[in-house]
């Protein structure tokens, strides 16, 4: 909901031959996908997938990255941040997309940390643009290459990748970036986290210096700001992020629980809540693996996620998930940020983890969607 307000409007009093204030009433006006000057296609594809009213971070940047201005976006996970950026490129390809001109190059490039991320980047693209005519492709490590490099003859549009992937993929010749027109660095801070920031800079290397780069990150650490003068041209730099840090749409809880007692402890919130879905986190993949079972044992419907997984099981715990097939989810942080899941409504830190921010990146682990949780330990 925003609020266009004018108090006041000015008038010439006719009478006296001078200017007065009147006063007009409030005018609130209900901000909408229709008003940040969509084409008819998109408007379609948001209608089918049931979105009315922008997140602030989409109402912020679609605007900015159609006027094709580089971005530094900040705004917590969950927030809608692909959307974001999702929705004005599909716009920017679509309105100059020609497809007479033969092969087609790839324009836009968006470099992402994880599969999963990666894989639901890719799953938006498709639901935002199904109108538009564009083509894209996801490619990410521990699959095989041939279903990736099958789609990158071919021809695309858009290009999803995660860095390892993207470079050895460039490194044999499948991918060249001279075309791109429009970067995103997706969860820029993760990058950093995960140890990707020198193969970012690769990758930055070989694009066109002519081109909009778009930044976006959970959190604003002062590196990610350095490479956003060193790589953006006069970017402009918003954020919804509030001084608390904190979801407003999450209830938190806490329990003391001793270490003996946090398995029953655990079992016991679950089945109080009797959550449509739950996702537990843990900090090892052994304990992932120690908790999943003994829940499974006792009758619960659970999947698990972690490194050790391979991208087959991940899809397939998710789809479940999404599914109802399963309705506990056991992880460890390699879960907490892009899991789409819209029916979660209860977060459990069996294990807290080490600082603030991948506190935030798990109670936000559900896309766009504004649900309620409650989160213990």
């Amino acid at each position: 909901m925003v609020c266009r307000i004018n108090d006041y409007i000015r008038a010439v009093n006719t009478k006296a031959g001078q200017k007065s204030l009147i006063r007009k009433p409030f005018q609130i006006i209900k901000m909408s996908f229709e008003n940040l000057d969509l084409i008819e296609p998109i408007l379609r594809a948001l209608k089918t997938e049931g979105y009315e009213i922008p997140t602030p971070i989409q109402e912020q940047a679609i605007p900015i990255i159609l006027q094709r201005k580089d971005l530094l976006g900040c705004a917590q996970t969950g927030t809608g941040k692909t959307a974001a950026f999702a929705i004005p490129i599909i716009q920017i390809l679509h309105e100059t997309h020609n497809p007479a001109k033969g092969r087609r190059k790839i324009k836009s490039l968006i470099v992402t940390p994880t599969r999963e991320l990666a894989i639901q980047i890719g799953e938006s693209f498709a639901a935002y643009g199904r109108h538009a005519g564009l083509k894209h492709t996801v490619i990410f490590g521990g699959v095989g290459e041939r279903p990736q490099t099958d789609a990158l003859r071919a021809g695309i549009d858009i290009l999803i990748a995660t860095p390892g992937r993207l470079l050895d993929l460039m490194n044999q010749g499948y991918i060249d970036l001279r075309s791109i027109e429009l970067f995103v660095l997706d969860e820029a801070d993760r990058m950093l986290d995960m140890g990707f920031i020198h193969d970012v800079k690769r990758i930055i290397a070989e694009l066109p210096r002519e081109r909009q780069s778009l930044f976006f990150s959970a959190t604003m650490p002062k590196p990610i700001v350095a490479l956003a003068k060193r790589y953006q041209e006069d970017a402009l730099r918003i954020s919804t992020v509030g001084e608390d840090r904190g979801h407003g749409d999450i209830a938190y809880q806490a329990m003391a629980v001793s270490p003996s007692d946090i398995e029953h402890a655990v079992i016991n919130i679950l089945r109080y809540h009797e959550a449509e879905t739950a996702m537990l986190f843990c900090a090892t993949r052994d304990n992932v693996r120690h908790l999943h079972a003994s829940l499974v044992e006792r009758g619960f419907a659970a999947v698990a996620l972690s490194g050790e997984h391979s991208q087959n099981e991940r899809n397939y715990a998710l789809q479940a998930l999404r599914d109802k097939r399963a309705r506990v989810c056991v992880a460890t942080d390699v879960a907490a940020r892009g899991i789409d899941l819209p029916s979660l409504s209860l977060v459990v830190h069996v294990e807290i983890p080490r600082d603030a921010e991948t506190l935030q990146h798990r109670t936000g682990s559900t896309g766009a969607r504004r649900v309620r949780y409650r989160t213990w330990r």
